[in-house]
């Protein structure tokens, strides 16, 4: 609503003429209590937009755990989704007890929040629960993107530990940084208080989220090492691929569905008009929002189909949907602020970015799942330097307030200081993630916490960790499984002779 309903008395008396005064209060009494149901309805159908957003965002999780189970081997499977749960359930937890406050509790000096533990003292005049309920959404997905990185090798202690460390600290201190009005490269700062003068433009997460989730993945990584056989001795990367092609494409279904609230829903409200009187409103910023997103995620789809196509030879479903997932991770950031053109390009390069990091990965042996830490630690970087030189200012100055001389895209003739500013949180990002993750991780390796043991990484997790395989089932023209039974009169095999091994 534009602004609340006025009525004076002493001025409407004066035109009423006989009981002016009684006759004047009657009708002001009135308007006031209109006006005050119109503002509880703008309340209502605010909070209604932002508990449906949360809903989608976190639909994303049944989306992260069909796309991590399908792209790891079958022998892992319940692992895997296990640890998807524990990212929610754990996350929930940390994020109620500290997370929410470091994230947007009142400010020490910009760095971190400092009230709302618990969710003291809540709600507040400014945050609601429906808000508490979307920021959660958003730090259980960082931590979900972790989990792919390290998928196959890692004891589930070690998840535990790092989803709680990630959700209840790590995440939610740059989150203040940048979505909080007290951080201190928040766009929501005073004019002459910002970065640059604009302040980090990260409207949905690809840094806050996607970087944070990727660069934490990447230290995961980088400290266990590869699986056992992703690398011969000459340096020659050998495929591990996952066990179902069908659960990848049916949770990037669900991912791509969930998008729709992770980017449009990042407004947080939907009645505020930019022009009073007029059908142009936040909800027009919205519609666009959620084009920007579909055509970034297609372009990148198209572009690694044909990419990929040229380089291997093959038409590939599973790169075809880690492309269109880049593309999404890559158009976050500026989704609200951009033409749906510009859009285009950003799909096409985040393909290419992927496309290099996952080439990138196989020379220096890195070993990534899911190629987590690529898609969204590279494709998120690229989505910050893209809102850096295509943001327009007029999308600026509707979604981030009014503000004359703003700087906007260097490519949109802008001048440089949003640049600037964007590869100011690169940086700031990937250092405060790498000090923090990266030690954990070293830590947990050093106290032996981190990788499981040889023997339990080539029988499978879901055997020697979980009880049991995921599948109780297999293809009765399967070489692996005829190999697997042959092995089975060695005293030595890892199976019991008394359970059927499933596919591998």
């Amino acid at each position: 609503m534009s602004g609340p309903l006025t009525c004076s008395v002493s001025d409407l008396s004066a035109m009423l003429g006989p009981n002016a005064t009684a006759a004047a209060e009657y009708i002001c009494g009135q308007l006031g209590t209109v006006n005050n149901k119109f503002t509880d309805a703008a309340y209502a159908v605010d909070n209604t937009y932002l508990l449906f957003s949360a809903y989608l965002v976190f639909s994303m999780q049944i989306g992260f755990a069909m796309l991590c189970a399908g792209s790891v081997r079958a022998k892992n499977t319940m692992n895997i989704m296990l640890t998807n749960v524990l990212d929610a359930a754990a996350g929930g937890l940390f994020y109620y007890l500290f997370g929410y406050a470091f994230a947007f509790g009142g400010s020490s000096e910009g760095f971190i929040g400092r009230h709302n533990f618990a969710l003291r003292d809540f709600p507040t005049l400014t945050s609601d629960y429906s808000f508490f309920l979307y920021q959660w959404s958003f730090a259980i997905a960082a931590a979900g993107i972790t989990s792919g990185s390290i998928a196959e090798r890692t004891q589930f202690v070690a998840y535990l530990i790092y989803s709680s460390f990630l959700t209840g600290f790590v995440y939610p201190v740059v989150s203040h940084w940048f979505w909080s009005p007290f951080g201190w490269a928040s766009p929501f700062r005073s004019a002459d208080d910002r970065l640059f003068n604009t302040g980090a433009i990260d409207f949905a997460g690809s840094g806050v989220v996607h970087m944070v989730g990727g660069i934490a993945g990447l230290w995961g990584a980088l400290v266990e090492g590869p699986r056992r056989g992703r690398f011969e001795k000459s340096g020659r990367a050998i495929a591990l691929r996952g066990h179902s092609a069908s659960l990848v494409v049916l949770g990037t279904f669900l991912l791509w569905f969930g998008w729709y609230g992770f980017n449009p829903g990042s407004f947080t409200k939907i009645l505020v008009p930019y022009e009073t009187g007029s059908s142009y409103g936040q909800w027009s910023g919205i519609g666009r929002t959620a084009v920007t997103t579909t055509l970034a995620g297609s372009t990148a789809a198209l572009t690694t189909l044909f990419g990929k196509r040229l380089l291997s030879g093959h038409w590939n479903v599973t790169d075809v949907c880690n492309g269109l997932l880049g593309g999404f991770a890559a158009i976050t950031g500026g989704c609200s602020v951009v033409e749906p053109w510009a859009a285009i390009v950003c799909g096409f390069v985040a393909a290419l970015v992927l496309i290099g990091c996952n080439k990138l990965a196989e020379i220096v042996q890195y070993d990534d799942p899911l190629e987590a830490a690529q898609l969204h630690g590279g494709c998120g970087a690229w989505g910050l330097i893209f809102v850096g030189l295509f943001a327009k200012e007029k999308y600026l100055n509707e979604v981030y307030g009014e503000t004359p001389g703003r700087p906007y895209g260097l490519l949109m003739g802008g001048g440089g200081k949003l640049l600037g500013a964007q590869l100011v949180q690169i940086l700031v990002v990937a250092g405060w993630v790498s000090a923090t993750m990266g030690t954990l991780f070293f830590l947990l390796k050093r106290l032996g916490l981190l990788r499981i043991s040889e023997k339990d990484e080539m029988a499978g997790m879901d055997m020697t960790r979980h009880g049991g395989f995921a599948y109780m089932y297999y293809d009765n023209d399967d070489e692996s499984h005829r190999a697997i039974q042959l092995q089975r009169v060695d005293p030595g095999s890892p199976f019991p002779r008394s359970v059927t091994p499933p596919r591998v």
